[in-house]
């Protein structure tokens, strides 16, 4: 298994594309069964970084499984990708054998900061945690966002 920010892959398959070893690289992730890519549709990405992102969703499609947390869902990924064409390709090889789940709930750093008050301190601000220690989050709230999410395998 293997855990990423999808753009930090994407930066190191462009780099990888710049090299002309593009094809290694994606050898290298076969090792994994699963990866994980994380924030898929934090920022709009341009036709660089779509086509390296795509050779990875069609390299591991029916051979490798791929688990995508998007805080975006499907219908608007094509105000992330600038070539329409791309979104449906790719969603199409993502939902072809998936499990789709869908969450509408709080995010913890939302109700983490919900949690906390602001003091007044000789003229500054200070926050403060209302519950001592709570730094803990179980694992089924780092897949929540605020907004839908898709997590695709």
């Amino acid at each position: 298994m293997f855990y990423t920010r999808t753009t930090d892959l994407v930066q190191r398959l462009q780099a990888a594309r710049r090299d002309l070893a593009l094809e290694a690289a994606l050898a290298k992730l076969d090792r994994f069964d699963l990866i994980i890519l994380d924030d898929i549709g934090y920022a709009q990405k341009d036709q660089a970084e779509t086509s390296v992102l795509f050779e990875l969703i069609a390299r591991r499609y029916e051979t490798r499984s791929l688990a995508i947390a998007a805080n975006q869902p499907f219908s608007a990924w094509d105000r992330i990708f600038p070539d329409k064409a791309v979104p449906v390709a790719a969603i199409d090889r993502l939902v072809h054998h998936a499990t789709i789940l869908e969450m509408n709930v709080d995010s913890y750093r939302r109700r983490a900061a919900a949690g906390r008050t602001t003091l007044e301190v000789e003229g500054a601000a200070t926050t403060t945690d209302s519950l001592a220690d709570n730094h803990d989050h179980p694992a089924s709230d780092n897949l929540a966002g605020k907004t839908k999410e898709n997590v695709t395998t």
